[in-house]
């Protein structure tokens, strides 16, 4: 094989190696903020998608690791008058986490980031590649086209919020890799962000 092309072909390998896992994109933190110090605190918890199964999945899961940071987590109820997906403005939040007692609100937004079909995934270097029926899943990167499973990738955008100055603290944003299991997603995109903001100091 020409050098050059398995110097690319490893490159694009690696790239894929990098994607396997759910990736912390970016993160957002007031310095202007005190500390929020939410361990021991009840802190309503809530999420925004399009798919109703998707948000409750998502919800839980932000529960889970809030409880498992020791804090106490109060699920927000079901907002009205918003569409499926859309962000819920931050004084609606506010007001059920007074309602309930959360001195802290955390609020995820979950996208989808990607979708592939397909039984596999091929490499495409310029003209040179593996596999035919491409679709472009990303720079070099594509899958085949037709049979097989469909696998959807997502994203989050998580913005934590203090109550009572009613002040946005941290946001993050997370990309997990695309599965069948979207449960393993939620869970792996709430773990990566809260921990994000754990080293943050906000709990």
């Amino acid at each position: 094989m020409n050098p050059l092309r398995l110097a690319c072909l490893c490159a694009a390998a690696a790239t894929l190696a990098g994607c396997a896992s759910t990736r912390m994109d970016a993160q957002w933190l007031d310095p202007q903020a005190p500390t929020l110090a939410m361990r021991g605190k009840k802190v309503l918890v809530a999420c925004e998608a399009y798919d109703t199964t998707v948000r409750m999945l998502c919800q839980d899961q932000l529960a889970a690791e809030v409880a498992a940071r020791g804090a106490t987590p109060v699920a927000a109820p079901e907002m009205s008058g918003i569409p499926p997906g859309q962000p819920v403005p931050a004084e609606r939040y506010m007001a059920s986490a007074r309602a309930s007692g959360a001195s802290a609100v955390i609020a995820s937004s979950i996208t989808l980031a990607d979708r592939q079909v397909g039984s596999g995934m091929s490499i495409g270097l310029g003209g040179f590649g593996i596999g035919t029926g491409r679709v472009r899943g990303g720079v070099g990167v594509s899958v085949p086209v037709g049979g097989g499973d469909v696998t959807s990738a997502y994203a989050s955008e998580t913005r934590i919020s203090d109550v009572a100055s009613g002040r946005l603290h941290w946001s993050g944003k997370a990309t997990a890799p695309a599965s069948r299991d979207v449960g393993e997603q939620m869970s792996s995109l709430a773990r990566t962000l809260l921990e994000a903001a754990d080293k943050a100091g906000l709990f």
